[in-house]
């Protein structure tokens, strides 16, 4: 094959949106991408790259299409070029069977890399794109390494796994001879079910495959993640607070909506990608990318007093004056998830509180729980309450624990609370706000919560629809003896114009 042939990118543009889950990158991001590493990389014939999710080999052939440019001079022979670059300075994990094959494709012109279709010959079919369909390793029906569940992932051998190379190993470097690479770049797998849950709740595993490739010590790393992990996720708390104390991550580009990156691809609370520096320690270089916009701020990932990132650039000053005053946060009257202990488990799996009658009985106390608007309020016995009993007899404010939206700003970003009077509680569909011992300061919270000040801090946290207990963090606390408005509240914290009209542009009003 004529290794001066041109080829047409467009087949890996239309793999670009095959998954949430697996999400295919197409190449003028992963170009992007590229762009942040210092360029003189591909000017030396001894940068090695390795991309160790692989998936159609996009970032492998741009990398090889940047290195044939860049090392013409060095090396004047096209083949002699080619097979220096293939065999010596560009190494892939595949995730998949499939994406192995594919990514051969991509980047040897063919799936065979010892076959006489290859542009460079391998002694192995593999070439330097290696795959493994190995097992996971089950411990009390869990896998240790991923923590799926047995019973899902359990299967024959001749099917796939998912038991991916990079994050099964206790030491990754050992699948390229412990060979030291400068690159890592790639677009890792999302997440994974690894379990049942009332919430069927997967779990992110990109943080997994970032955390082995800073074990492998590479002088730079790049990839692209949905953006959870900046301010929230399941189970991302310590790899957030890892990465965002280190240091490392000189440049970072945020997207609030993912189709920006991936065309069609709809992946909640958008996406991001970072180049870490393993030599570098300072603020950080943030992109903000806003509905096509951008802003660009250097300062520190966290923010005095925050274990979160801030992801809005605009958002940081109007933080500050607000922080200053160092009030309390309102998310000391929010309740956790299922606020009256109602769920319960079977076998180490939560199932739903169902307990209910359509009319009341003695003691019982009516139940706010999903579809009440529609069927009316329902009626469970007061002994099924197992927390929060204190707030039965009370007024109290709820509101519901899941609000998605969709689309450009400005939003609601949270559901319409409502008062819930004595002897009512909730399933947990929804979370509760407080116990007042009357309607009117029941109702000045709700005031409060309405505003576009409350919602836009809630905002600053919520990168999911869920909105359980902490996406109210950064929101302070207020003297509840009277209502609140927008106007009040600008003017306490002293808000500019500028600031006042950002937080307008990004929250709906809420009648």
């Amino acid at each position: 094959m004529n290794v001066n042939q041109n080829y047409n990118p467009d087949v890996l543009n239309c793999l670009a949106n095959l998954s949430n889950d697996e999400v295919f990158t197409p190449p003028e991001l992963a170009n992007k991408m590229l762009d942040l590493l210092p360029q003189e990389l591909f000017q030396s014939p001894s940068t090695t790259f390795l991309d160790p999710f692989t998936k159609s080999g996009v970032f492998l052939r741009e990398i090889v299409k940047r290195l044939d440019k860049g090392l013409e001079k060095l090396i004047p022979d096209r083949q002699e070029r080619i097979d220096h670059i293939l065999q010596k300075q560009v190494f892939g994990i595949a995730i998949t069977e499939l994406t192995s094959l594919l990514a051969r494709r991509s980047v040897y012109c063919s799936k065979d890399a010892s076959s006489k279709y290859s542009i460079s010959k391998f002694p192995t079919s593999s070439g330097n794109i290696l795959y493994k369909n190995i097992k996971h390793t089950w411990v009390n029906g869990k896998c240790k390494y991923c923590g799926v569940m047995q019973s899902v992932f359990d299967r024959g051998s001749e099917l796939e796994q998912y038991a991916y190379m990079l994050i099964h190993s206790d030491k990754p470097q050992q699948f390229f001879d412990y060979m030291k690479f400068d690159v890592i770049i790639g677009n890792p797998p999302y997440q994974m079910v690894t379990a049942g849950s009332v919430d069927s709740q997967s779990t992110p595993i990109y943080n997994k495959f970032i955390e082995q490739c800073i074990k492998m010590s590479p002088r730079y790393i790049c990839t692209i993640t949905p953006a959870r992990w900046l301010n929230g996720g399941f189970g991302l708390d310590g790899f957030r607070s890892e990465m965002l104390n280190c240091n490392s991550i000189c440049i970072l580009h945020d997207y609030l909506d993912s189709e920006e990156c991936f065309p069609g691809v709809d992946i909640s609370g958008g996406v991001c990608f970072f180049l870490w520096d393993r030599n570098y320690s300072g603020n950080c270089n943030v992109f903000t990318h806003r509905n096509k916009n951008v802003t660009k701020a250097c300062r520190p990932l966290l923010e005095k007093g925050l274990d979160t990132f801030i992801r809005q650039n605009e958002a940081v000053g109007i933080f500050k004056k607000v922080h200053e005053k160092k009030e309390p946060s309102f998310e000391h009257l929010v309740s956790p998830r299922d606020p009256y202990g109602l769920n319960y488990y079977v076998n180490g799996v939560e199932k739903m509180f169902k307990k209910m009658d359509d009319n009341p009985f003695p003691n019982s106390v009516g139940i706010y729980y999903y579809g009440w608007l529609k069927d009316g309020i329902k009626y469970t016995d007061r002994k099924n309450i197992t927390t929060n009993k204190t707030s039965i007899d009370k007024y109290k404010v709820m509101i519901s624990k899941a609000y998605g939206e969709r689309g450009d700003y400005p939003y609601f970003v949270i559901g319409k609370p409502f008062i819930a009077k004595p002897y009512e509680i909730c399933n947990m569909t929804y979370l509760t706000i407080g116990e007042y011992d009357n309607y009117n300061s029941a109702s000045n919270v709700v005031s409060y919560i309405k505003t576009k000040f409350f919602r836009y801090f809630v905002n600053m946290m919520k990168n999911t629809q869920n909105a359980y207990k902490k996406v109210y963090c950064l929101v302070p606390l207020q003297d509840f003896s009277h209502p609140w408005t927008d106007e009040m509240l600008y003017k306490k914290y002293g808000l500019t114009e500028e600031e006042i009209a950002f937080i307008e542009s990004m929250i709906r009003p809420m009648e």
